[in-house]
């Protein structure tokens, strides 16, 4: 059984293990035992703050397997992205260029750099070992168990959330990166990644150009992989844009991997989501999974589960569902039904 909850120190050496094995573009997991301490740490310190509104905060959720008690994924939310720092990305755009006199109007796709995003919050470091990434409940409770957080705390994010999404790369390369950031920092696709891992990505950003770029002068294996989503990261774009994410605005500025955005309020998720008063009993044939979660902060607990759950009725649990919850009779659980 998987349980996602919120990360401490004592998980530092399984976190450094997936960090090890995850691939370039998941910044969240960088391959330095301090930067991680430090996510770690950062994570732990916003759990115990009392938040009334969004700023530098920074949630890490790890998967745990309870049979083994191995890390099998990880997932992040930053809180407010570029909180001390512009959250930079590209805006796709269309300039029209026309003559009169000519009788000639093009409309030209361009790329101008931009932090629109700043301020949202992001989700960001999703990762599962190769052995989970086959479970669709693993996949839907890595990336959605952190928004039944965020729906049963919305005073700790900001009203529209981010993500981002790995572009096409072949791990050591990125087409997207060779055509645009080689030219203004010369180094290769996975070597900006580990500058932007351990120092910040707006330190390269700064050094992009504050100019549009005309996407027809890129080469055409540039141009290909604008918008495009990595094969690895496909199952989580697809659950992200069934939650309403809405994409084609914005770009990465590594990859060219899609950036989407959406009203917080108004994710599957968040929206459709329930709340439920806990009873501990022998429970009814199920009907359905669900991903279920306690409203807690620093004992935040979520699982998949097979459950019958009514409105406006009591959920009957089990005593061993109810200790995997971390919850006690009269106690409330946050459900939504998976997809």
């Amino acid at each position: 059984m998987l349980i996602q909850r919120l990360c401490t120190l004592a998980d530092l050496p399984e976190i450094e293990r997936l960090a090890s094995a995850s691939p370039v573009g998941v910044t969240a997991l960088p391959a330095e035992r301090q930067r991680l301490v430090d996510i770690i740490e950062a994570s732990v310190a916003s759990m115990a703050e009392d938040v009334v509104f969004s700023g530098e905060e920074r949630y890490l959720f790890v998967l745990e397997d309870k049979s083994s008690g191995r890390l099998a994924g990880c997932s992040s939310v930053i809180a407010a992205a570029g909180f001390s720092q512009p959250f930079y990305t590209f805006r796709n755009e269309t300039f029209v260029h026309a003559s009169g006199e000519l009788g000639l109007h093009n409309r030209i796709h361009v790329l101008s750099l931009c932090h629109d995003l700043t301020g949202h919050s992001l989700l960001t470091g999703f990762h599962l070992e190769p052995a989970a990434r086959s479970q669709s409940s693993a996949r839907e409770l890595n990336a959605l168990g952190r928004l039944l957080f965020m729906a049963s705390h919305p005073q700790r994010f900001a009203e529209s959330t981010a993500a981002e999404i790995v572009g096409i790369s072949d791990g050591g390369n990125a087409p997207f990166w060779d055509a645009v950031g080689r030219h203004f920092f010369a180094v290769s696709y996975s070597e900006a990644e580990q500058i932007g891992s351990s120092r910040g990505r707006n330190f390269l950003a700064e050094l992009m150009p504050g100019y549009p770029i005309y996407v027809p002068m890129l080469s055409d294996e540039a141009q290909e992989v604008i918008g495009q989503v990595h094969p690895t990261a496909q199952a989580v774009f697809d659950i992200l844009m069934r939650e309403g994410f809405e994409t084609d605005n914005y770009i990465d500025i590594f990859d060219g991997g899609p950036v989407v955005q959406a009203r917080t309020a108004a994710l599957r998720t968040v929206a459709t989501s329930q709340v439920a008063q806990v009873e501990i009993g022998v429970p009814e044939p199920a009907d359905a999974l669900w991903l279920a979660a306690n409203t807690q902060v620093a004992e935040y607990r979520a699982c998949a589960l097979r459950l019958t759950c009514r409105a406006d009725a009591p959920l009957v649990l089990s005593a061993e569902q109810a200790d995997l919850l971390q919850v006690d009779a009269g106690d409330t659980l946050r459900l939504v039904r998976e997809a």
